[in-house]
């Protein structure tokens, strides 16, 4: 059964002045719906001690996973504010989740959809995604620095001059990515009580900017810890290829709330394998690479910390998508992920660009890359200039 919440008010339930029929808000308010009040789920052994444990907040039981969330908030907002047009076309770099997000917001709202994504995309999401009846259109070379990602989004400005009266969320920068993780955070609360320590995934930095900027002005000593995968530039490191999907990234996110984190790990993809399949076998409830990665680092805190500490970890989504990935054997074993269970403790580094790591590694040192680099290059010119 649903775990219950109270009811709460956010910018989300501006009234929408637009003319419907009554078949047409009774079907939006039907799918809209079927989003939030998800489940949290005590998880302990075998990843934890008897005992011990953390809080999952079971994101997979939205009918797309997290990013179901912003996909209809984004989306409404700019509706709203006159940005996105009836009948406008919505147009977007996805890795997939949000993808499934943006097609259930264009059924509620009567958008079509066009999503820009990479190679790297499963064939099942691909179908799905046309199944809800978006385009799915593929880049085929990464960006020469920005990786897929920049080559997305540069798909994306060509199509948006293509498509008249077309609109983008731009979720790496969007606030409205941010808020729209408000009712999430509020959920938290109401079914935890208290929580001290905050796990997250971060790919755009919505959902932990946006549920940790809420649950820190109601229990100020909040930790956030961030989760990242290896080869990923968001918190310092050097980009390289990645084959974990829903976390880490290879341009620089403006939601990201680096000055939220206490610290930040990265995990490798054998090591969130091992973790999701731990899952799958102990508590029924696993999903995909984020959620492996997130699960192994709560589950450290969990043995880490004193044993009253209230950790809460956010799991974005189910295990449906990555049947043919993360729970297929000739694939991992083709990519060497089988049989490679995490060390009990993660490598340290002191700053975050002190070497490439390859395995989970761990760093308290936790600052925004774009500003170290734009003080280098202050420094660099001050000292010519002397």
């Amino acid at each position: 059964m649903r775990s219950q919440t109270f009811t709460i008010s956010t910018d989300s339930a501006t009234p929408n002045t637009e003319p419907a029929s009554a078949a047409t808000l009774l079907r939006g308010q039907g799918m809209s719906g079927l989003v939030g009040n998800t489940p949290v789920l005590h998880v302990s052994e075998p990843l934890v001690p008897a005992g011990r444990g953390f809080w999952a907040k079971l994101e997979g039981f939205n009918p797309g996973g997290i990013k179901d969330r912003p996909g209809l908030h984004m989306v409404e907002r700019a509706r709203t504010r006159g940005e996105l047009k009836p009948g406008g076309r919505i147009i977007e770099s996805t890795s997939g989740t949000l993808g499934l997000g943006l097609a259930l917001a264009g059924m509620v709202y009567g958008h079509p959809v066009t999503l820009v994504t990479d190679p790297g995309l499963e064939r099942s999401m691909t179908q799905l995604l046309t199944a809800y009846g978006a385009r799915v259109n593929m880049v085929s070379e990464p960006h020469p620095t920005g990786g897929w990602q920049q080559a997305r989004r540069e798909r994306v400005a060509q199509l948006l001059k293509q498509h008249p009266e077309s609109w983008s969320p731009d979720q790496y920068s969007n606030p409205d990515n941010v808020s729209a993780y408000t009712p999430l955070a509020l959920e938290l609360a109401s079914e935890l009580g208290h929580i001290d320590v905050l796990v997250c995934s971060v790919g755009t930095g919505g959902h932990s900017a946006g549920v940790s900027r809420v649950l820190k002005q109601l229990y100020p000593e909040l930790q956030l810890v961030g989760v990242d995968t290896v080869n990923s530039t968001l918190f310092g490191q050097t980009a390289g290829p990645r084959l974990m999907r829903g976390l880490g990234n290879s341009i620089h996110p403006r939601n990201v709330a680096y000055e939220n984190f206490s610290e930040v790990h990265w995990v490798a993809p054998a090591e969130a394998v091992w973790t999701c399949r731990q899952l799958a076998t102990s508590h029924y409830a696993t999903g995909g690479w984020s959620v492996g990665a997130v699960a192994l680092v709560a589950g450290w805190l969990a043995r880490t910390r004193p044993a009253d500490t209230r950790i809460a970890a956010i799991f974005p989504d189910g295990p449906q998508r990555y049947l043919g990935t993360v729970y297929d054997d000739d694939y991992c074993a083709a990519h060497g992920l089988l049989d490679f269970p995490p060390a009990l403790e993660p490598d340290v580094i002191g700053r975050p660009d002190e070497k490439q790591v390859s395995r989970w590694t761990r760093c308290t040192a936790v600052v925004d890359p774009l500003a170290l680099a734009e003080q280098a290059d202050g420094s660099g010119a001050e000292e010519k200039s002397k």
